[in-house]
């Protein structure tokens, strides 16, 4: 099979390419797979097995993925979300209904996709989200799938670093901020998704998250929390540099389903 050597999981993109040339669902392949192609379909499908054996990620070809069950619009201008950042919105969703706050203010900080600031509209609706970006592209694509989720009326989009261009403070500040060690990213994400998401810069690769939280104790309510992703090999130093920016609040480490430190949390 052609991509066998580029993919853990050949035959299931290759079902799901399939499905995307025909405009119908996996589930929809395998009930119907003595179903003959005509050529322009097996033409339309080999030009996308082509592509995705160039490394390019299945999100990219087909034009969505799915986050926490809701579909979102993902292309070259983001970062293809990832199941472990599902953990931040089961963490916010625990701790939403016990807040003491009566402020409903949500920021989402390195949106991307949107992924983390649309499932929070749509899960907590009495709440109001501010999404920040610093690539005016990815703010596209979030508003993009705020629109496509019925949400964009209470996702406020705001272009710049960090947490700086919120007008007031949060009661839950989330964040996937990039934290890589761009040198050591997979050769198919570093070819294809975008660095400015990815490249966590110095201190391998902690320097973007510790710039947002050396930040955030000026933009999160007393009460407040903070949910931040970090790399499974940044633990002891997230949550060091955690523990100095908020000396007097409970700061937790939070794994993910393989046991990987992957959340950092923080209860002000």
């Amino acid at each position: 099979m052609a991509l066998a050597s580029v993919s853990a999981s050949p035959r299931l993109d290759a079902e799901v390419l399939l499905a995307q040339v025909l405009g119908t669902s996996r589930v929809a392949i395998l009930a119907d797979a003595d179903r003959p192609l005509e050529p322009p379909q097996w033409e339309a499908y080999n030009e996308l097995i082509a592509r995705r054996a160039a490394l390019e990620p299945i999100a990219y070809i087909t034009g969505h993925k799915e986050f926490y069950g809701f579909d979102f619009v993902v292309d070259p201008r983001v970062l293809v979300p990832r199941p472990e950042t599902e953990l931040i919105i089961e963490l916010a969703l625990d701790w939403w209904p016990r807040k003491l706050l009566q402020a409903n203010t949500i920021a989402d900080i390195g949106t991307g996709s949107g992924c983390l600031a649309v499932t929070l509209a749509l899960l907590l609706p009495q709440a109001h989200v501010y999404a920040v970006d610093l690539s005016r592209d990815a703010l596209e694509v979030a508003r993009l799938n705020a629109q496509r989720h019925d949400v964009a009326s209470r996702v406020t989009f705001l272009h710049g670093n960090g947490c700086q261009p919120l007008p007031e403070l949060v009661a839950l500040l989330v964040s996937n901020p990039p934290y890589t060690v761009l040198a050591e990213v997979d050769q198919n994400v570093r070819r294809w998704e975008p660095q400015l998401a990815l490249d966590g810069g110095a201190e391998r690769g902690l320097a973007i998250p510790i710039h947002i939280l050396r930040q955030a104790p000026s933009y999160l309510l007393p009460g407040g929390q903070l949910l931040m992703e970090i790399g499974a090999w940044q633990g002891v130093a997230a949550l060091e540099v955690t523990q100095r920016a908020f000396p007097q609040a409970r700061v937790r480490l939070h794994q993910d389903l393989a046991g990987l430190d992957r959340v950092v949390a923080v209860e002000t």
